[in-house]
């Protein structure tokens, strides 16, 4: 189960719980049928007008919005656009400086540029992919904003569920998860300078499997992988860990289980860069199924639905077992393209909301259960946090979400030893989320020592899977994929603000969802809606 931090319900309060960069494929955003109207005299022209005012720079990143044929950014230093059949530029700069004038997907990397320039502001910032990544949270007829807002880097919002750690921008340092890739099929080795999409993640597990994702828009990562070679597939998620700080650690040993997937494999320093928003539910659903938001229509973890006139809430411990409900149709995931090409293939799915077609699946107990309180309601069954040898005692003793997540992930390993077992088949294909180490980046952020104990508390329990693996003599026919659903990055506790009150004061009618995802007109809400943190 993902970590229970993640959605700040209003009625509830706080929560219960070089050669290697990706060739641009063609891009169809048909999806686009309610392009937002002009900006003028309107409630998008005020907004835009409100939320580009220097008085908001420090929290407004930019702005984005659709009207067709073009996509617009702006922000207090200029604006830009760009035709949305062309989303990877160039961009026509139609006032002062272009928002978006780096989209260089290594800005960043390694550490020591990370470290040299943190959560920089949009002048010496990247923005990786941005056209189409803000074209497919755009390309929803009836869930997608009409205006999208991307917060700063630095901006501290805890009022709306915001964190030390922070992520849900367009920028590369909250969208850049890692990519590391081992063993059976893997034919890459070392480091590499390059970097994927998350999209890609989904497709490259399944040409390991022997199968294939025919409609997926990531591309398999064919070059460092060899289709069918091998007998297990095992994807991992750790929640929000940083690429940077996973890959510097790896390397001094303080992670020494991520090291034994890298000394029989590859990572790419540039990581995977996440669909946008760089949300949870957004991108798990994105690694699992080789598209966009856009395409398979979980927006963010929390937003609007036009046809059914609601707020959509999918990532909270009431509704992740349900998640796979608001899939689009013709999206299919990892799991049912390997029954499609292996019928006889078994799959598993721990901890993992997206879920649909896997034969074992931890929220397919949550469903089978039936509670009115989906996985809220199975406190019980978690393992205590007491005298597990893999989890840091200061951190579950100094944050309760580090605890509850901690009692998660003790409990995902306890379903993978059951799966792998002497006396059980092992699944042809498992996918595994860890959710310790989004709540260890939330609770500290990036490279603070809560997220390095979380790190280090995942690489515990990774180890022990690789030397079951190992008794069994199956490591050698697995092939694994270590990744995240986003990155993270530091905000800065000085950088407050709420740009809803500037909206209100304009007259503007709106709903804010996400936080950043404004619907405007007469569905709209004068006070803010009930909302899910950057989770």
């Amino acid at each position: 189960m993902p970590s229970r931090d993640r959605v700040y319900p209003l009625s509830t309060g706080a929560p219960s719980a070089p050669d290697l960069l990706p060739q641009p494929q063609p891009v169809a955003f048909a999806a686009v049928t309610r392009p937002a109207a002009p900006p003028g005299p309107g409630d998008l022209g005020r907004a835009v007008a409100v939320l580009t005012a220097p008085e908001l720079a420090a929290i407004v990143d930019l702005v984005a919005w659709v009207d067709a044929p073009w996509l617009y950014v702006a922000n207090a230093a200029g604006s830009a656009r760009v035709p949305i059949a062309t989303p990877d530029g160039p961009w026509e700069v139609r006032s002062g400086r272009d928002p978006l004038s780096s989209q260089d997907p290594l800005h960043g990397v390694p550490l020591e540029r990370a470290l040299a320039d943190p959560s920089p502001p949009n002048e010496r910032n990247a923005y990786p992919f941005a056209g189409r990544r803000l074209l497919s949270a755009f390309g929803d007829a009836t869930r997608s904003p009409d205006l999208i807002v991307v917060h700063t880097p630095g901006h501290y919002w805890p009022e709306r569920g915001g964190h030390l750690g922070e992520h849900g921008s367009l920028d590369a340092g909250q969208s850049r998860a890692p990519l590391v890739l081992s063993g059976a099929g893997v034919h890459a080795r070392g480091l590499r300078a390059g970097v994927a999409r998350v999209v890609d993640i989904a497709p490259t597990l399944a040409v390991l499997a022997g199968a294939s994702l025919p409609g997926a828009e990531g591309s398999a990562l064919t070059d460092l992988v060899t289709p069918g070679a091998a007998r297990h597939v095992v994807g991992l998620l750790w929640d929000g860990a940083n690429c940077n700080d996973l890959l510097h650690l790896a390397g001094s040993g303080a992670l020494p289980n991520v090291a034994r997937l890298l000394a029989d494999g590859t990572a790419l320093t540039g990581g995977a860069i996440a669909e946008f928003p760089s949300v949870t539910l957004t991108n798990h659903t994105s690694a699992l199924t080789g598209v966009g938001p856009g395409r398979h229509g979980i927006l963010h973890n929390v937003y609007y639905d036009r046809a059914v006139g609601q707020q959509v809430i999918v990532n909270d411990v009431k509704t992740w077992h349900a998640a796979c409900d608001q899939l689009r149709d013709g999206v299919e995931t990892l799991f049912e393209a390997v029954a499609r090409a292996r019928p006889q293939a078994v799959t598993a799915c721990v901890n993992e909301p997206v879920d649909r077609g896997a034969h074992y699946s931890t929220f397919g107990l949550v469903r089978a259960a039936g509670s009115a309180g989906g996985a809220g309601d199975m406190g019980d069954y978690l393992p205590p946090v007491e005298g597990d040898p893999h989890t840091s005692v200061e951190w579950a003793g100094r944050d309760p979400d580090f605890a509850w997540s901690s009692r998660v992930d003790a409990l995902g390993l306890t379903q993978v030893r059951q799966l792998w077992a002497a006396d059980a088949t092992p699944p042809d294909v498992m996918w595994w989320n860890t959710t310790v180490t989004d709540t260890g980046h939330h609770g500290g952020g990036p490279y603070s020592p809560e997220s390095r104990a979380a790190l280090r508390d995942a690489d515990a329990r990774l180890g022990v899977f690789l030397d079951l693996l190992a008794e069994r003599d199956l490591l050698a026919a697995t092939a694994f994929l270590l990744t995240a659903d986003h990155g993270s990055e530091a905000a800065d506790p000085q950088c407050r603000g709420d740009w809803g009150d500037a909206l209100r004061a304009a007259g503007v009618r709106f709903r804010d969802e996400g936080y950043g995802f404004v619907y405007l007109g007469d569905l709209a809400l004068d006070e803010p809606s009930p909302a899910a943190s950057a989770g």
